[in-house]
Parts: C-alpha cells; sequence; structure tokens
C-alpha cells in the first residue's frame, strides 16, 4: 500500500515538472518570437528552471526515503515491544555451587512450527563433572537442541534440564548462560579490536588475565606477529583473520569467562589439518576438568571423549567409548565405516 502511494506521488510530481518545462518553453519560445526576450534570456531562464526542477525531486526523493524510514520503523518498535516467552523466573533461585553436573531427565521436544515431528523423545542423559560426552549422530537426530535446551534458548515440552541440581528454568538466563561458555562451528567476532573481542569473555579483564587466556589457546604467537598486537581491529565478524585464528580468539574468551561447561558445536569442521592440529591443543587446555559437550562429525574430535553418545530419531541409540561402540557391532560402527556421519576412515 506504501508502495503504491510513494509510485502515485513520484508521478505526479515527475508530471508535473514536465509540464512546468513545456510551459516555460512555450512561453518564452513566443517571448522570442516577440522580441520582448533574448535567446540569451530565455536559456538563463531554462538552466534556473532545471534547478529548481532538480531541488524538487530531491524533495521528493526525500519524502519517499521518510515514507520507507516511517516503515521501518514500525516494525522495529513491534520487535522492540515484544515479550520474549523465555524469560527470568519471578521469584528466580540461586545456581548452586558446583562442578558443571548435566541431566537431561526424560526430555521431550518438538519446535512450536512443526508439532508433529518430535526432535527429543524421552531422552534421559545424566553427564558427570568435568566429563567429556560427545553427541553424535545424522543430521537432524537433536544433537544441536539438546545444547539449546541447556542454555535455554528453548523450553522443554516434557521432562526437565538441570545444572548442579537446578532446573534450568528456575535460573535467571544472566546467571546460567553465564555458567556456559561455546565455541561454534562460526564463532561470533565483533569489529572491534583482538582485545576487546577476547575481553568480552570477563567483565574487567585485565590485560595480564587477556595475554594469559590468549596464549593458552595459542593465539598469542599470531596476535604478536600483527603490527598493532591486541590492538588489531579483526574487521566485521573477524574478516580479516583466518578461520583458525578466529576459533582460537573464541576460544580465548572462553578460557577467560572460565565455564563450568562447554559446548563445542562443529568447531572444527570447517578448518584445514594444520589449523586443526592447533585448535585441539587449545581444546585440550581448555576441556581440562571442565564438563564438555562435543558436537562433531570428525572422529579424531570425538574419539577420545570419556563417552559418546549416539542421538538418532530423537533418541538415545547408544552410549559408551568409541572402543566400545566399535566392539559391539552396533548403529555407531556401521555409521563410522559407511562415513556417514565422520569424514575419515578408522584408522
Amino acid at each position: 500500500h506504501l508502495a503504491r502511494w510513494r509510485a502515485a506521488f513520484f508521478a505526479v510530481v515527475t508530471t508535473a515538472g514536465y509540464c512546468a518545462i513545456a510551459g516555460i518553453i512555450w512561453l518564452g519560445g513566443h517571448e522570442v518570437i516577440d522580441k520582448r526576450m533574448s535567446p540569451g534570456e530565455l536559456t538563463e531562464l531554462m538552466l534556473y528552471t532545471a534547478i529548481v526542477a532538480g531541488a524538487l525531486g530531491s524533495v521528493a526523493s526525500l519524502w519517499g526515503s521518510l515514507q520507507t524510514a516511517a516503515g521501518a520503523t514500525e516494525r522495529l518498535f513491534k520487535i522492540i515491544d515484544t515479550v520474549p516467552e523465555i524469560r527470568d523466573p519471578e521469584a528466580p533461585a540461586r545456581l548452586p555451587a558446583g562442578g558443571g553436573a548435566v541431566h537431561f531427565q526424560n526430555v521431550s521436544f518438538h519446535y512450536d512450527a512443526r508439532p508433529e515431528h518430535p526432535v527429543l523423545r524421552g531422552v534421559d542423559l545424566r553427564i558427570a563433572p568435568g566429563e567429556v560426552v560427545a553427541l553424535v549422530g545424522p543430521s537432524g537426530a537433536g544433537k544441536s537442541t539438546l545444547t539449546a535446551l541447556l542454555y535455554r534458548f528453548f523450553d522443554v515440552k516434557e521432562g526437565s534440564v538441570s545444572l548442579d541440581g537446578a532446573d534450568v528454568r528456575t535460573l535467571k538466563l544472566a546467571e546460567l548462560r553465564g555458567a556456559m561458555a561455546i565455541v561454534a562451528q562460526e564463532p561470533v567476532l565483533f569489529s572491534g579490536t583482538i582485545r576487546a573481542n577476547i575481553a568480552y569473555g570477563k567483565t574487567g579483564a585485565t590485560d595480564a588475565e587477556i595475554e594469559a587466556a590468549a596464549r593458552d589457546a595459542h593465539a598469542h604467537e599470531f596476535i604478536a606477529k600483527f603490527p598493532d598486537g591486541y590492538k588489531t581491529l579483526v574487521g566485521e565478524r573477524g574478516v580479516k583473520l583466518s578461520g583458525g585464528q578466529r576459533q582460537r580468539l573464541a576460544i580465548a574468551r572462553a578460557l577467560l569467562a572460565d565455564p563450568r561447561v562447554l559446548i563445542l558445536d562443529e568447531a572444527t569442521s570447517s578448518l584445514d589439518a594444520e589449523s586443526e592440529a592447533l585448535v585441539q591443543k587449545a581444546f585440550a587446555r581448555l576441556m581440562k576438568g571442565r564438563t564438555t559437550l562435543v558436537i562433531a562429525h570428525r572422529l579424531s574430535t570425538v574419539r577420545d571423549a570419556h563417552r559418546i553418545v549416539l542421538l538418532s530419531d530423537g533418541k538415545i541409540a547408544e552410549q559408551g567409548t568409541h572402543d566400545a561402540l566399535m566392539a559391539t557391532g552396533g548403529l555407531y560402527r556401521r555409521l563410522v565405516e559407511h562415513q556417514v556421519i565422520f569424514r575419515e576412515a578408522v584408522s
């Protein structure tokens, strides 16, 4: 509707401008023929007319921009005024002290847009503090959904998710999410300095703490090679850095945050072999003594986990160590041998 009014307005203004120019030429031509105006004066008048017409055209364009901005502003305020479905409880509980014990108790979940397609069905998974658990399975099995429920990006439809014995729905979102850190396939970096991107993991972090985290993440070496060091601008979404460098900055940020629970979501899937080796060394430091959920398709990433949990059709199909699952000859072994899940063959 707004576009039609804008088009009509432009048409009226354009038509009026053309008519005005045609009228001036017609009247001016008669004045020149009757010797009441010289050709030079007519030319001068035409130039002035063109200038005025251009200014009127700019006003018309400005009006159109204002109408567009008004429509965008209305949509923006609708978003701002939206009340989130996931919010703090009225009387939030405090997160108990602990080492990051996680329990998915009889969890079922489906997305509201597709209620007839459950993503998780009766999942019961207990993760001990400091345990490294790899979540594997075909695409759509529910691996990332489990971590989203732990972060409370969504609420379970049935069952419960708890962190150190506290149901995540009873906790303040800031406290819950502050106890966790995630390193994803595409880390979120801001268009600022390297220092600012690492320091985001901890409010009031000192330069010494930032550098220590960068060293542990094997990032200090490449940072020191930049002329501006930690003041180097990384560009929008870190475009001035390689994939491996971006991942190591994300790891440094997570180290600085010192979370109870670490989530690695396909964190090495887009890296070359050399970058992956450096990132894996950083992961070894980051995962030490920390509850870790690993989502990956590379065998090298998951085979050393304390436990591998295979999800299939929204349920836990198998779980155990890599060697134990390979020995049983079940679904896990078949998927590995056919490289359905993993990108490399078993050595």
